[in-house]
C-alpha cells in the first residue's frame, strides 16, 4: 500500500525547535518577562509575519533587536554544533532504504539550513527529494511541499507517509492527503493536533515495518 515515506526536519529529525524556544525563554528571562509559550508554539512548523521579537516589543521597549539576534544566533550555532538525530530516526531511514520505500523530506525551513544539517548528521544521502521553502510560495501547513514532494518522488500523495513533530506540519501532510504520524518532541508536546493517523513519542517505539503494518490495517 505505501510506496514512500516523507519526513519533515525541524523538531522531526533535529530538534531546532526545543533549542530555538530555550534560547528565546532565556531572552525573556533577561528582561524578567514571562515567556509567550502557548503563543510562540502555534507559529513551529511554518513562518510567521510574527516575530518573537515583535512578541518581546509587546512587553517592553525599546529593544536593540541587531544586538539580540546577535546573542541568539552564536548560542543557536554552539548548540546546534552538537545536537544529534532524534532517537530512532536514522533506523527508520535504514529500513524504508531496505523496504524499497521511497524517501524524502518537506520543510518550511530553506534548503541551505536542511542540507547543511543532514550532511552534518550524515543523512543527506537517504534523501531522493528534499523539498524547502525554496521550492514552494506558501509553506505548512499549506499542502504544497507535501504534493510536492509526492510528485518528485512519482507516488500518489495517498501512497505516502508523512513524518511529523508540529500542528502545522501534520494539518499540511492531512490537506496533502497523505498518511500522517506525529512524533512530538519535548516542545510540540504541547500542542493541541489535527486528526491524525498514528501518534509515536518516539521512533524508537516501533520498528517501521510494524509501523506500516498498523497503518494499513487502520485504512482497511
Amino acid at each position: 500500500m505505501y510506496k514512500a515515506v516523507i519526513f519533515d526536519f525541524d523538531g522531526l529529525i533535529l530538534d531546532t525547535e526545543s533549542v530555538h524556544t530555550a534560547i528565546f525563554q532565556e531572552m525573556f528571562q533577561s528582561y524578567n518577562l514571562e515567556f509567550p509559550f502557548e503563543e510562540w508554539i502555534q507559529n513551529i512548523g511554518t513562518q510567521s509575519d510574527v516575530s518573537i521579537y515583535d512578541l518581546l516589543e509587546k512587553e517592553i521597549q525599546p529593544i536593540d533587536r541587531a544586538e539580540l539576534k546577535r546573542i541568539n544566533e552564536e548560542k543557536l550555532h554552539t548548540r546546534l554544533h552538537t545536537l544529534k538525530v532524534r532517537p530512532g530516526v536514522e533506523h527508520y531511514l535504514k529500513e524504508a532504504q531496505a523496504m524499497n520505500l521511497k524517501i524524502g523530506l518537506a520543510s518550511s525551513s530553506d534548503y541551505k539550513w536542511v542540507s547543511g544539517h543532514l550532511s552534518r548528521l550524515g543523512l543527506l544521502d537517504y534523501f531522493e527529494c528534499i523539498m524547502t521553502s525554496d521550492d514552494v510560495v506558501e509553506v505548512k501547513p499549506n499542502p504544497d511541499l507535501y504534493l510536492l514532494a509526492a510528485k518528485e518522488l512519482e507516488v500518489e500523495p495517498k501512497s505516502c507517509i508523512a513524518f511529523e513533530d508540529s500542528a502545522n506540519g501534520s494539518l499540511a501532510a492531512k490537506r496533502a492527503g497523505l498518511t500522517c504520524v506525529i512524533v512530538p518532541n519535548e516542545t510540540t508536546q504541547h500542542l493541541t493536533f489535527p486528526e491524525v493517523d498514528y501518534r509515536l513519542s518516539s521512533m524508537t517505539d516501533c520498528a517501521l515495518s510494524d509501523l506500516l503494518e498498523k497503518l494499513t490495517t487502520i485504512k482497511q
